[in-house]
């Protein structure tokens, strides 16, 4: 039996990424920098990757979003694409937060800490036992239990202050969608939503994105 294609991507940073991935092997991925186009840019992308994975839109068995918290308009612009293209292709499109991406791989417990801008970090617990909820906090009000490592980018500050150094991501961001998205394909999943922990830091454009429904 061939195994499942999953392709993963994110745009919920100043980037564009995509990861094709057939079972547990990494066929062909991207990561392009840019602080902004990725609406213009992701299809082009995901087609360039699929084909570099010998692949094509129908032989996917599922799709893998980054969802955020990230930049307002980049975390829609993937979830978006990621819900039509399932609906066109029937096929699961399955919602990875970027704290967990961050997660995935490392031993646990480890905690997540990523600048969320104006002094504040997105941080979040990946227990023995199974996550905490994510929070939007300071590095001076987190506590660094016994035994727990951390990454993300806020980690040189957390370095500074408890002077421990930190885990690196063992996958890169898209990479790790992929797989946490191959990984609950088989099972129930909501459709994806963005996922925020502080609301736009401007006004909607004249030209808002696409209205992501319920």
């Amino acid at each position: 039996m061939t195994e499942p294609l999953t392709l993963g991507f994110d745009t919920s940073a100043a980037h564009c990424a995509a990861a094709l991935l057939r079972g547990t092997r990494i066929l062909s991925a991207r990561a392009e920098p840019m602080e902004k186009g990725q609406a213009e840019r992701l299809l082009p992308l995901l087609e360039e990757v699929l084909a570099e994975g010998g692949a094509g839109w129908h032989d996917l068995s599922a799709l893998a979003v980054g969802v955020g918290p990230g930049n307002f308009t980049g975390v829609r612009i993937a979830v978006a694409a990621a819900r039509g293209l399932a609906l066109g292709l029937g096929i699961p499109a399955v919602g990875v937060t970027r704290l967990e991406a961050l997660a995935y791989g490392l031993p646990r417990p480890v905690l997540v800490v990523e600048d969320a801008r104006r002094g504040d970090v997105y941080a979040q617990r990946f227990r023995l036992q199974g996550p905490d909820a994510a929070e939007l906090t300071k590095v001076a009000d987190i506590s660094l239990e016994a035994g727990t490592g951390f990454v993300g980018s806020a980690s040189p500050e957390m370095e500074r202050a408890w002077h421990v150094a930190p885990h690196q991501p063992r996958y890169r961001m898209a990479e790790a969608i992929a797989r946490i998205g191959a990984e609950r394909a088989g099972t129930p999943q909501p459709r994806p939503a963005p996922f925020y922990l502080r609301g736009a830091d401007a006004a909607p454009p004249s030209d808002p994105p696409p209205v992501i429904l319920p």
